[in-house]
Formats: C-alpha cells, sequence, structure tokens
C-alpha cells in the first residue's frame, strides 16, 4: 500500500503521544511559546531536516523553522543545524519523534559518505539494499542517496533478483532466468546470486544481466571478475564494511551492496535545546 512520508509522520506521533503529553500538558500553559535550536553534538552528514520540519509543523502548522544547513552538508560537532519558532507543547511534544527520524537518517547518510569515501578513487557504486525497517525505507534509502550512494531495487516490484531459494525452488540458474525471460518486460535486467564459480558460469549461459557474488572470498571474487569478462554488469554482496569494503571493490566489481547501510547505521548526535 502507498504512503506519504505524512502518513509515517502521524502514525509514528500517534505513537508516542497516544491521549496527549501528560508532563507537557501538566507544566506548560497551552498559549507559551518557545524558540529552540537542533544542535549537532558530533561530526555527521545530515539529512532528514524537511522530515524534522513536518514533524514540528503537523502539531503547530504557525511553527517558524529556519534551518542553518541542507541534506548533504557535513556538519561540525556543536553546530546549530535549525532555529524553530512556536507553540512550546508542540516543540516539546514533536521532540523525540522528530530528533529520532533525523538522528537515524543522518546516521544512515553519514554512514554511507564514508563508505563512499573509502572507495572515492574507484569505479564501483555502492548500493544499499531491501534490508530497512518496516514502514522507513523510504525516508532510509533518501539518507542513503544523500550520503553518496545509490539505491539498490526499491522493493520486489521493480527488479528481478534470483537469489538462492528461487533457484532450489526453481531446478536451476538455467531454468529460473529462463523463467524470468518470458515473464518480465524487457526493462527489467535480471539479477543472478551466485556463490561460487560454477554457478558464475551457469548464470552467463543463461545470460543474467547482473551476477552478483555473494560473500565470496576476496580471491574467488577476483577469479569470478575475470572469468565474467565484462559480459555481465558486477556486484559484490555480504559481509561488506568500512574495513572491507576497499580490498571488494579492487577485484573490479562495479557495484558493491551494503546492508549495513540502513540495518546497522548508528544514529548520530542531535539534541534540541529550548532556548
Amino acid at each position: 500500500m502507498e504512503y506519504t512520508i505524512r502518513d509515517l509522520i502521524v502514525r509514528a506521533l500517534q505513537e508516542d503521544l497516544g491521549p496527549g503529553d501528560v508532563t507537557t500538558e501538566a507544566t506548560i500553559r497551552a498559549e507559551s511559546r518557545s524558540t529552540a535550536v537542533l544542535l549537532a553534538k558530533q561530526e555527521l552528514v545530515l539529512a532528514g531536516l524537511d522530515v524534522n520540519r513536518e514533524v514540528f509543523q503537523h502539531l503547530d502548522p504557525d511553527m517558524k523553522f529556519e534551518p542553518f544547513a541542507k541534506d548533504g552538508d557535513r556538519i561540525n560537532a556543536g553546530t546549530e543545524i535549525a532555529k524553530l519558532a512556536g507553540n512550546t507543547r508542540a516543540l516539546l511534544a514533536g521532540e523525540r519523534v522528530a530528533l529520532n527520524l533525523l538522528q537515524h537518517m543522518s546516521g544512515i547518510a553519514t554512514l554511507t559518505a564514508r563508505i563512499v569515501e573509502k572507495i572515492s578513487e574507484l569505479k564501483a557504486d555502492v548500493l544499499d539494499t531491501r534490508k530497512t525497517l518496516p514502514g522507513l525505507r523510504k525516508l532510509e534509502k533518501y539518507a542513503v542517496r544523500v550520503g553518496g550512494g545509490r539505491n539498490h531495487r526499491f522493493g520486489l516490484y521493480d527488479g528481478v533478483l534470483i537469489k538462492d531459494n528461487h533457484i532450489r525452488a526453481a531446478g536451476s540458474i538455467s531454468r529460473a532466468v529462463e523463467s524470468a525471460r518470458k515473464r518480465v518486460h524487457h526493462l527489467l535486467k535480471i539479477e543472478v546470486e551466485t556463490k561460487n564459480l560454477e554457478e558464475v558460469h551457469e548464470a552467463l549461459v543463461a545470460n543474467a544481466d547482473i551476477i552478483m557474488l555473494d560473500n565470496m572470498p576476496i580471491d574467488t571474487m577476483r577469479e569470478a571478475v575475470r572469468l565474467i569478462a565484462g559480459r555481465a554488469l558486477v556486484e559484490a554482496s555480504g559481509n561488506v564494511t568500512l574495513e572491507t569494503v576497499r580490498s571488494i571493490v579492487e577485484t573490479g566489481v562495479d557495484f558493491v551492496s551494503v546492508g549495513g547501510l540502513t540495518h546497522s547505521a548508528p544514529a548520530v548526535d542531535i539534541s534540541m535545546k529550548i532556548k
């Protein structure tokens, strides 16, 4: 089911607020107004500032939001990211949801940027995966792009990726690729996951458009790239980290997909301070 970012924000606020913020309502007058700043407490790559603004303006449509940076900017610790001015209750009620999203998205962008930098002079692109938190995929994949990465398929509907279980169920790589060719339109590329050189050879014979080298040792990856010899695009996947990404890309692959960009990126430290 299609959803909007506004839908996500509404659900997140409903989860956190329930029937109301009892602490704020018990301590702050309804008509009270305040200003606040968003403060970076570590070095980071910013992502999700518009989402942050949407949270506060959903609670107070008259909330003033003045950004001092934009998504994609590298922010130093101690930097003020934005200033808000509006209803105090709205500021306090929206704080946690707004920061959770901003910290999470900026964490993804920051990790992505660090990995991209590791291979900046090499030819491979850094891709994300579908290993995302349910309901947050749009935001997480956006944050990957902000960090300099590229998106792999968004869901099961916009790309053919024949994985090990598809191969077992279909009977072989050749059968799976042949069946896919007959059933999907010509604009969809067909990618095949392989675990050894024998499977790489079978995927080549089947004329796969992209061959994924899944969890292969470096030497095997290098031999697989030599075997493929430009007849298909090559993607490396599995256990890709800041420490391993360069040696993987140096084998000559075209893409490296990193599940950790979305499922393991640590949230960055950003706070909101009432002035």
